[in-house]
């Protein structure tokens, strides 16, 4: 969804110096510019830059961009980093693989951040993965869900990718697990037993559609439909046609390249005898409502941070009041999943450079990625620990649970009347109950 209030400068800090970037890049290496233009900097002042990237003109980049200011803000207002003062540097990847590598390369090599945060895009992310991992720098990713991110590079190849680390949201494997629990819950609820599936024909939701049919089937829950759709989809009538002719109970989309509007109006129009759960990125927007023109009502959404209407930790509301005094009045007025990851992975880089007692990525990275692997920091989204080296899925953000196994770090939040998102899931969180249409 397009971001009109938000201009691709955001924070982005004014350069320091200027420099032929491509003739610079022809003489030398990636690694060579990196190592040279970070010293230039270090030399210069004493700030610790962090770099952070996302789609800046969509709300959810907004998001995150505004609450790595929040973060940069409150430790500037405290000791900063070391005590040495925090700039931010953000820039916009365009969503697009080129553009962002481009602007990764222009935060390393002319910018000298010490870390790197953001991404959305799984695709995007892939496209500075190489990069990132040439030049060390410690890339903290907050948006992108894909496993592959790290079981095709750190698990794979861990000297080269080890200062690549997610610190949200749980993977998709991960968020394929919550679902199938979500699934439990409205069966035990409703008596659901058919569910439809459709997805983002996209990497990130490979793992849904190739883990959640089997894992519903195996929980006991029927799978009466499934479908990919092509981003961009915008007939809806089929879609909501076909779910119904397979006689679901409720379907579980996930889209974040579909905007869905179309759907939940098709859907209401049409009083279709199936609930809409699942994730929808557009829908997560907390102006949604009012773009939607309330067709949101209804529609179920899976997002880390639950849009602050829970206190998952002592953290979560804190973060939102500060946020919603700051930004409340522009657009996005909450920040969103990704932002409260990544006002998360400032802290975490914070908490482990100081114990590492360096910010010095290229003299001290080794000691930097141990520390970061001893996190145990209770963010505003949940606790946030990483697996290990030798587990599943090496540097990615732990699923956290309750007594009963239940996976309480992917809550599910709801569109109710006039507009409110609460959390309806897990019930420990919940802030309302469960609602479904009259007409169900």
């Amino acid at each position: 969804m397009t971001n009109n209030n938000t201009e691709n400068s955001g924070h982005r800090n004014e350069r320091k110096f200027s420099l032929d970037r491509r003739t610079f890049l022809g003489a030398a290496g990636a690694g060579a510019v990196a190592t040279t233009l970070a010293g230039c900097l270090g030399d210069e002042d004493d700030l610790i830059r962090v770099g952070h990237i996302g789609p800046l003109q969509q709300d959810m980049g907004a998001g995150s961009e505004n609450s790595a200011q929040l973060a940069v803000d409150q430790l500037n207002d405290e000791d900063g980093i070391m005590d040495r003062e925090v700039e931010l540097v953000s820039v916009d990847s365009l969503g697009d693989p080129g553009e962002a590598l481009t602007a990764t390369e222009e935060m390393v090599e002319q910018d000298g951040v010490d870390v790197i945060i953001g991404t959305f895009v799984t695709e995007v992310m892939q496209g500075i993965t190489d990069y990132v991992a040439d030049v060390d720098v410690p890339f903290l990713i907050t948006g992108s869900a894909d496993p592959v991110t790290v079981t095709d590079t750190v698990a794979e190849d861990y000297d080269r990718f080890k200062n690549i680390f997610r610190s949200g949201p749980i993977n998709s494997d991960l968020q394929a697990e919550g679902m199938v629990d979500y699934a439990e819950f409205l069966a035990d609820e409703y008596g659901w037993t058919q569910f439809a599936h459709i997805a983002d024909d996209a990497a990130w939701t490979e793992p849904f559609s190739d883990n959640l049919p089997d894992a519903l089937e195996d929980a006991g829950l029927d799978v009466v439909h499934e479908d990919r759709l092509a981003p961009g989809t915008d007939d809806w009538a089929p879609v909501n046609s076909d779910i119904d002719d397979a006689d679901a109970d409720a379907v579980f989309r996930f889209f974040a390249h579909n905007v869905g509007t179309g759907m939940l109006v098709n859907w209401r129009e049409n009083e279709y005898e199936f609930a809409i759960e699942g994730i929808h990125v557009p829908g997560m927007s907390p102006e949604f409502w009012d773009d939607s023109e309330g067709a949101a009502l209804y529609e179920t959404i899976s997002q880390s941070g639950a849009a602050g209407a829970a206190d998952i930790t002592s953290e979560t509301g804190p973060f939102v009041d500060a946020y919603v005094e700051e930004y409340g009045d522009d657009r996005p007025s909450l920040p969103m999943y990704m932002g409260f990851n990544t006002y998360d992975a400032v802290f975490i880089y914070k908490d482990a450079v100081e114990r590492a007692g360096t910010v010095d990525y290229q003299a001290d990275i080794d000691t930097i990625v141990d520390e970061l692997l001893e996190t145990d920091h209770e963010g505003a989204a949940s606790e946030i620990e990483f697996y290990g080296p030798d587990e599943d899925y090496p540097h990615d953000v732990r699923e956290t649970t309750d007594d009963d196994g239940v996976i309480t770090n992917f809550p599910v939040t709801q569109w109710q009347d006039e507009g409110e998102f609460e959390c309806v899931y897990p019930e420990h969180l919940a802030s309302a109950d469960h609602i479904t249409p009259e007409w169900l």
